[in-house]
């Protein structure tokens, strides 16, 4: 089922990389929904977690992966974990070879998804935090990429300046027409911004 929904994504444009195309396939989503929904777990839509969270749509997470150029040896910072799984497609899109950092503000979100990501397997290329993600995770900066699941009011300066030189972070942030998922890259002291689509996510907590 995670083959045809991957070639489904393929047909559409948007998974494009060999790298997203076999993590995607090697991810089974179906273990980081809720159970009442794994008969969807590979339909391309959001599902409901809890507490007011989703663990987005298929082509969502191949998308903003793709944004990122994911590589072997990345060290990715991801804001709002969910159930892990966006993570994981992270993990195996460097081929468990670097590292994702993952921060959840909701405490039992953050433990759902520890759960689930040792059980699979992902503990020591992956790290679950509990906390406010838009002050990002300085301990562990600078990062190669940042990958905001949830849509911001505006870009959070600590997570730009938490980028290396040259680094990318993908976030969807809310303007008077609707959500715009962005493309920004650290170059210098200088940001480039680049708007891929319009989306729909829930707003992304914390900032006080």
């Amino acid at each position: 089922m995670a083959q045809r929904l991957v070639e489904e994504l393929e047909r559409d444009g948007i998974v494009r990389s060999e790298r997203v195309k076999k993590a995607l396939v090697a991810v089974p989503r179906e273990e980081f929904v809720m159970p009442e929904y794994r008969m969807m777990a590979y339909e391309d839509r959001p599902l409901p977690l809890f507490a007011g969270a989703t663990i987005s749509a298929p082509h969502m997470v191949a998308m903003m992966c793709e944004l990122v150029e994911p590589r072997p040896g990345m060290k990715i910072l991801e804001v709002g974990t969910g159930s892990g799984y966006h993570a994981a497609v992270c993990a195996e899109a460097i081929e468990r070879k670097g590292k994702v950092y993952t921060i959840e503000i909701v405490k039992e979100l953050a433990i759902y998804a520890t759960q689930n990501l040792e059980r699979l397997g992902y503990w020591g290329v992956v790290e679950v935090y509990h906390g406010d993600g838009t002050k990002g995770l300085e301990k562990h900066s600078p990062f190669d990429a940042v990958i905001v699941t949830a849509a911001a009011s505006s870009i959070p300066p600590a997570l730009v300046k938490q980028l290396k030189d040259g680094g990318v972070l993908v976030i969807p942030v809310e303007e008077r027409l609707g959500q715009v998922l962005y493309k920004v890259v650290k170059r210098g002291d200088r940001v480039e911004r680049r708007a891929v689509t319009y989306v729909m996510f829930v707003p992304l907590k914390g900032g006080d």
